[in-house]
């Protein structure tokens, strides 16, 4: 494949990005051919809960970090000023990663934030998160299981994040612009040429993910991962969307606006990893409005916040909807930034008259 799956192996964009998502270092090696490094897949050492790192605030920089909460999903908004998040939470009084539920008489639908790629020794699953799974009978994620490493899968996200042949991603750059995503990706150890032939969007979600990878955040240690390989293999499994559908909304992303994504990313490359810290620290400790203005806030840009975030958690909403007129127990697990802030998938269940509650 030759984008990075976030969607998730799961964290991940997205898998996905899903997204696009990122498996492992392997597959970008695979991918994007011999001149991708060899990435450091050692697990963070560090009490991810109990850090209390800033994160500026620029909104397409979290746009590449939104990427492992989005089952590959990215968005790109006008960088503002760094302004400092609420703190998170410390360890100690955490709670767990938030978990909602929407029930009528025969039927409960779980409702669960993920993050696609986490480091190696975070740990979560347990309490009434693990109850909610085990009592289900059906588990639904973003995209189906494996869809990421399709090899068909792969070939269509190398097939749309590919520039026509008379074009070159540098070349598209102003001077400055080039200046500064040639130093980012010496940064991150990369030849900067290495993405010539592709997309502005495939360029900067590649460019984002690379230093969560060289920190040790993993797919295989990523929330779907942990949550498909919990549930009994009697679970049925359901998806809310596919590949394609995500990879679409980047593809479609006017030029500029895919300019503009990689350009913040290459722009505060140092700034990735101590930001995606800042989320899994809001995130672990179940402060849903820190996430929600650390992950959503940034989105300033009404178009690409419809398309990313509130029009698929408006049919996500309908879904759910739906799916209550069915007997039985679901547990949905989407991308944490679908569950927090304005517009999120609760709000459009609220104005179908239809009741969340917080289990943890």
């Amino acid at each position: 494949m030759r984008a990075p799956e976030i969607m998730e192996g799961k964290d991940h964009v997205l898998k996905a990005v899903g997204r696009i998502a990122v498996h492992d270092a392997r597959q970008w090696r695979m991918g994007l051919g011999a001149s991708m490094p060899r990435c450091n897949m050692a697990p963070c050492r560090l009490a991810i809960a109990q850090r209390k790192p800033s994160m500026p605030r620029f909104p397409i920089l979290r746009a590449a970090v939104l990427a492992l909460c989005l089952q590959g999903c990215a968005t790109a908004a006008p960088v503002a000023a760094p302004v400092m998040p609420p703190e998170p939470v410390a360890a100690e009084a955490a709670q767990g990663p938030a978990l909602w539920k929407v029930a009528d008489a025969d039927t409960t639908i779980y409702l669960f934030g993920t993050i696609h790629a986490l480091p190696k020794d975070v740990q979560w699953f347990e309490g009434p998160l693990a109850a909610a799974l085990d009592s289900a009978g059906e588990l639904v994620t973003e995209i189906p299981p494996g869809a990421a490493a399709d090899p068909a899968s792969q070939q269509m996200i190398a097939m749309r994040a590919v520039m026509p042949r008379d074009q070159s991603l540098r070349a598209i750059l102003s001077d400055e612009q080039r200046i500064s995503y040639e130093a980012a990706m010496t940064r991150v150890g990369l030849p900067v040429a290495a993405f010539d032939r592709f997309e502005p969007w495939f360029a900067g979600m590649t460019l984002g993910l690379l230093p969560l990878i060289k920190q040790g955040y993993a797919a295989d240690s990523g929330v779907e991962k942990i949550v498909e390989t919990n549930a009994g293999p009697a679970v049925t499994r359901g998806a809310l969307e596919t590949l394609d559908d995500q990879i679409s909304i980047f593809d479609n992303l006017p030029m500029d606006a895919q300019i503009a994504f990689l350009m913040s990313t290459a722009d505060n490359i140092d700034q990735i990893v101590p930001s995606m810290d800042a989320m899994l620290g809001a995130w672990l400790a179940g402060d849903a409005d820190a996430l929600a203005q650390m992950m959503n806030d940034g989105l300033n840009d009404p178009v690409l916040a419809k398309a990313i975030l509130h029009d698929r958690n408006a049919k996500w909403a309908g879904w759910v909807d739906d799916r209550l007129d069915q007997p039985g127990v679901v547990f949905v697990a989407v991308g944490a930034g679908h569950l927090a802030g304005s517009k999120s998938v609760q709000d459009y269940l609220a104005q179908r008259g239809i009741t969340v509650a917080r289990v943890q």
